[in-house]
Formats: C-alpha cells, sequence, structure tokens
C-alpha cells in the first residue's frame, strides 16, 4: 500500500493540485460542509451509518463492523463503476472523512491497489477545518481592503457586481451567506449555508485573492443573517479604507423595490418580515406600515423604513465601527442602474 498522506496544512497549500477530492462522509454531513471542489462518495450513506450505529449499541461492535464492511464495499463497488472506470492511471484524488479515516481509508485502499496515486488527508475534514479557520486569521490581514459603505438602497452590491464584472477582486459576503444582511435581508426560497459552510466559501475567496491588488467588501456587521463573518475578517474590514456610495432618496427607493420585488409580489410575506421591526419601532408604527402594505401601497412604506429605521441605525453603526468612515471618499453613480454602476466602478478601478 503506497498512499500519500498528508496534514491539513499541507492539504490547505496543495488543495487545487489533486484531480478530485473525495468527501467519503454521509450526505448530510456533506452538505453541512465540504472542502471546495468536493464530490461525495458516502462509504455509508446517513440511512446506513443509523443501522451501523445502532448494531454497534444494540449488539456489539464487531457485529457492526461486519455489517459496516458489507455495506461499504457495495457503495465503494458502485462508485468505482459509475465514477472510476473511465478515469486514467494518472488520476490523482484526495480522500477524506470525518476524523478517523475509516471510511475513506476503506476507499483509498481500492484505489490504491488498483494502481491509483491516492493522497488522504490525515485528520479528516475535522482536522482540514481546524487548518482552515488559522489560515483565514493568516491570510484576511495580508489584504489591501476597500470598504464600500453607503445606507441601504444606495447600491452596494450593485457595485461590487459591476467591479468584479471590470477585473477587480470583490469579496461578496451577503452572495456567499445568500442573505441581504438586514432584518428584511431573508431571501425567500433560499436558505442559508451552515456556519461551518460560510467559513469555507470565505477562505477558498480569501485565499484565489492577489495580495498587491485591493479587494473591494461591502461594510458588513458581525452577522450576515445567521451566520458570522470571521472576526478577523471583520477587525481587517473595520480597520481599512472606506468609500461612501450615495444615491438620492427617491433612487434608493427604487432601487429597493427593484431588488426586493419579491416584498411587492408577496405583501403577506412583507408583513410577516415587519413584525420583527416591532420591538425597534413600536407596535403602533409597524401597524401602520401593513395596513399600507397590504392596500399595495408599499412605495410610501419603503421611504419610512429607510428614513425612520434604517439610516439612523447604519450612520451609527458605521460611525462606532469602522475607523476610517470618517475619511470616507464620496462616490456617487449618476443614477441606480448598473450602466451606472459600471462607469463608476471603472473610475474606481482608474484611481491611485
Amino acid at each position: 500500500m503506497s498512499l500519500n498522506i498528508l496534514n491539513a496544512a499541507e492539504v490547505l497549500a496543495q488543495l487545487d493540485s489533486f484531480d478530485t477530492v473525495i468527501d467519503a462522509r454521509s450526505e448530510s454531513e456533506f452538505a453541512l460542509d465540504h472542502l471546495p471542489g468536493a464530490v461525495n462518495w458516502p462509504t455509508l450513506n446517513d440511512e446506513e451509518r443509523k443501522l451501523v450505529g445502532t448494531m454497534y449499541v444494540q449488539v456489539n461492535q464487531f457485529e457492526a463492523k461486519k455489517r459496516g464492511a458489507a455495506i461499504a464495499a457495495r457503495n465503494i463497488a458502485a462508485h468505482i463503476e459509475r465514477d472510476v472506470i473511465d478515469k486514467p492511471k494518472d488520476w490523482k484524488p484526495l480522500a477524506y472523512c470525518w476524523r478517523g479515516g475509516k471510511r475513506s481509508g476503506s476507499l483509498s485502499l481500492i484505489l490504491d491497489q488498483i494502481g491509483f496515486r491516492v493522497t488522504l488527508v490525515e485528520g479528516g475534514y475535522k482536522a482540514f477545518r481546524a487548518a482552515m479557520l488559522l489560515d483565514i486569521q493568516r491570510i484576511a490581514p495580508t489584504l489591501d481592503w476597500r470598504v464600500v459603505c453607503g445606507t441601504t438602497g444606495s447600491g452596494k452590491t450593485r457595485l461590487l457586481h459591476a467591479l468584479a464584472d471590470a477585473g477587480a477582486q470583490v469579496l461578496d459576503l451577503e452572495a456567499l451567506a445568500n442573505h441581504r444582511s438586514s432584518v428584511l435581508g431573508a431571501i425567500p426560497g433560499l436558505p442559508q449555508p451552515s456556519q461551518k459552510r460560510f467559513d469555507t466559501l470565505i477562505w477558498d475567496a480569501l485565499r484565489r485573492f492577489d495580495p498587491s491588488r485591493p479587494v473591494f467588501v461591502e461594510s458588513e456587521s458581525k452577522k450576515v443573517g445567521n451566520v458570522s463573518v470571521p472576526t478577523t475578517l471583520v477587525e481587517c474590514m473595520r480597520a481599512s479604507p472606506c468609500l461612501d456610495l450615495n444615491l438620492p432618496m427617491d433612487e434608493r427607493v427604487a432601487l429597493l423595490m427593484e431588488d426586493y420585488d419579491f416584498f411587492v409580489k408577496d405583501r403577506a410575506h412583507f408583513c410577516e418580515r415587519l413584525d420583527v421591526l416591532a420591538e425597534f419601532r413600536g407596535k403602533a408604527l409597524v401597524q401602520e406600515w401593513k395596513d399600507k402594505v397590504e392596500c399595495g401601497n408599499v412605495h410610501p412604506v419603503v421611504h419610512d423604513l429607510l428614513v425612520q429605521h434604517y439610516d439612523p441605525v447604519y450612520r451609527q453603526s458605521m460611525q462606532r465601527n469602522f475607523r476610517q468612515y470618517p475619511q470616507a471618499r464620496t462616490i456617487a453613480p449618476s443614477d441606480r442602474s448598473m450602466e451606472a454602476m459600471r462607469r463608476l466602478a471603472l473610475q474606481l478601478l482608474e484611481l491611485p
């Protein structure tokens, strides 16, 4: 047996050198989080793990291992039939499971016997995650951050998209979190990733950035919906130069009506989300907003939300948390359109 074994730090550095990254854990473990680009080849699926685990407790370890081995052998055979038969001899896979290596080791042993050069992650996913979190702490301070600030509806996300399209380096935390980072920011039908998945997505983005070029990021808080931004990254953002994006109020309202059109279409959902603001703005005011929404009069509600809730909260947060915000360079697109944002993005990339 000539299996190559790498520790987690080595895996971080060499991850892109493998032809396939194989996660041998069950489908629910894989869904919670996995290494970037990994494919899921369960040695035991969720139901099978439950079955073997029950036998382990109710019968004995030896009987459970026999049953688990029989199931694993069938599953590994199916993976080879489906995914390995067409692989060339120089195919280089990386395999891992949770921690102990039994599931990935069983698969890797057979691949090794076939003649493939297989690499195992020492300590599995658990070791990878620990090393990955430390690597976020290492990478984040080395990057040249540019924080795009601006009140709600000023077009920060549109500007980030325009910057990315223009070739700039962009970290879009809201896209990674599937959330628009406010009490009304949940996107219907699009669940947020787990905290573990969010961390891995951030690391995968950070490791690809060139430290010699700026990285643009929105002025997020510590949490984006239900997931938390890594502390080191938050600290780096809050210490970095800021750009203050400005749009007139009527443009901001129109932009929000476009970007949050699902609220306009689903008034009941909008009213349900407005209830969250009752503890901040009082039940009477929130009920007044709900009455207008139910009548289809959404525009003035969006205006009031900006003036009475979002703008005061945002300004206080920026003054309190972002040290260079008072010296922010003011930037202003001609309007809310993506074309205007593209022109502004090109202007920003020409700045020294």
